[in-house]
């Protein structure tokens, strides 16, 4: 009734098409557009998703986690538009708070050479700039939120590399890429991601994104983006 082109894309190339790609799996597309349309904040369009996405194998826990890092990766008033898009998925689906991953819980062990690395980093660059944001930066971010058991390393990274494209954020996508490709991503995969983030986040996000992505594989290892 409004936009039929519109209707025949959605449907045979995004739906029919796209989704099908043997890139990347069902779950992982999931995971990857509720990362966008939480970091574009885009409640609307979320229950659909969400429900998708639990029908391709994302727990409802994983998704409280999702939209716990993109709170602080997207902003709170994002994820609390998530949280108020989720509560009626979950509330249709039985979810209840004792199904999903506490406030504390026991967190994944900590590289402690590669995070004394980063905090250093961080710290030497920054410390005098803004020394509240480099507190939370180590304590909140990486020593806490990150090593929450609830969503694997891989699939979290997964999230902060797609709410980074979504979001236009290039400068910060680098270190990010190259932590989720130590987590377990593939080449092949982060180049699915940006195919399936050209549909939600739009073509100018992603090809803004592509050198960026080329010039990390670039400069990895041929074994490591296998």
């Amino acid at each position: 009734m409004v936009a039929p082109a519109l209707e025949h894309y959605t449907q045979d190339l995004l739906l029919g098409d796209v989704w099908k790609r043997p890139g990347l799996s069902p779950r992982d597309r999931s995971i990857v557009t509720i990362a966008v349309l939480i970091a574009k904040n885009q409640p609307a369009e979320l229950p659909f998703y969400l429900n998708r996405a639990l029908d391709n194998g994302v727990k409802p826990g994983e998704i409280a986690e999702i939209i716990t890092h993109l709170a602080f990766y997207s902003g709170w008033p994002n994820a609390m538009a998530a949280v108020n898009a989720a509560k009626p998925v979950f509330a249709e689906r039985h979810v209840k708070a004792d199904q999903l991953p506490q406030a504390k819980v026991e967190l994944l062990p900590l590289d402690k050479d590669a995070e004394n690395k980063r905090a250093t980093t961080v710290e030497e660059n920054f410390g005098t700039v803004a020394p509240g944001v480099v507190q939370y930066t180590t304590d909140a971010l990486f020593r806490d939120l990150w090593l929450r058991s609830g969503l694997a390393p891989r699939d979290r990274s997964m999230v902060t590399v797609s709410a980074l494209v979504a979001s236009g954020q290039t400068a910060q996508i680098t270190y990010h890429l190259n932590r989720a490709m130590d987590n377990g991503l593939s080449q092949e995969q982060a180049g699915e991601m940006l195919t399936q983030m050209a549909f939600y986040a739009g073509w100018p996000n992603v090809f803004s994104a592509m050198p960026v992505f080329k010039e990390v594989f670039a400069k990895r290892p041929a074994a490591s983006n296998q």
